[in-house]
């Protein structure tokens, strides 16, 4: 009769509901700003059910940025795959930093977030990142072999290094935006950086 009464009295909610909005809060704020209490009261939950269910809050940050790489990375990838042009969808993936709003802008990226908090001082966030960064190289890498297979891009383009050249630009367009820079700012940059691709 005991236990059923405990079991009655538990709390339940949704894990991943959770961890979404827990997600948000250290998006927007950061890992050191973000207090447990804030967390907490987005979550919807009590202390002891987050320790039950995440950990303690290092551990709700790792997979709340877990989430958060899954999460855009797939997003990011059904469009790539979706696009009749393959320079056309890199170039959207820069662009679309300039036609963010102002409050999107400075919320930047979480990944990117992470690395300019963290640099490489914590081994498991820069893995994390890294896995993430990783699968773009791979992404963008394949979209420049076959927009040089359609004569879109340079006969001559060494697809892996302009992979890394274009998350390095994605990465400086977020830094840059969270930082106050114009939408034509980073329009232009983007635009820079494609049609240095190009073919002529």
């Amino acid at each position: 009769m005991t236990s059923f009464m405990c079991m009655a009295r538990t709390k339940e909610f949704d894990r991943d509901q959770a961890l979404r909005r827990a997600m948000e809060v250290f998006w927007d704020r950061g890992y050191e700003a973000a207090s447990t209490e804030e967390l907490l009261a987005a979550m919807g939950i009590g202390r002891q059910s987050m320790y039950n269910a995440f950990g303690d809050k290092r551990r709700l940050y790792l997979e709340a940025l877990r989430h958060y790489q899954a999460e855009y990375g797939a997003d990011m990838f059904e469009r790539l795959s979706g696009a009749g042009s393959p320079l056309s969808a890199l170039a959207g993936v820069l662009l679309e930093v300039a036609r963010q709003s102002d409050d999107e802008r400075r919320r930047g990226c979480m990944a990117v977030n992470a690395t300019t908090e963290f640099g490489r001082s914590d081994q498991e966030i820069g893995a994390i990142v890294d896995s993430g960064t990783s699968l773009c190289h791979t992404a963008y890498a394949r979209m420049l072999a076959e927009a040089k297979r359609r004569g879109e891009a340079r006969p001559d383009l060494d697809e892996r290094a302009a992979a890394r050249f274009l998350h390095s630009t994605l990465v400086g367009l977020r830094v840059s935006a969270r930082s106050g820079a114009a939408p034509e700012v980073l329009h232009d940059i983007a635009t820079v950086a494609i049609d240095g691709l190009r073919a002529p």
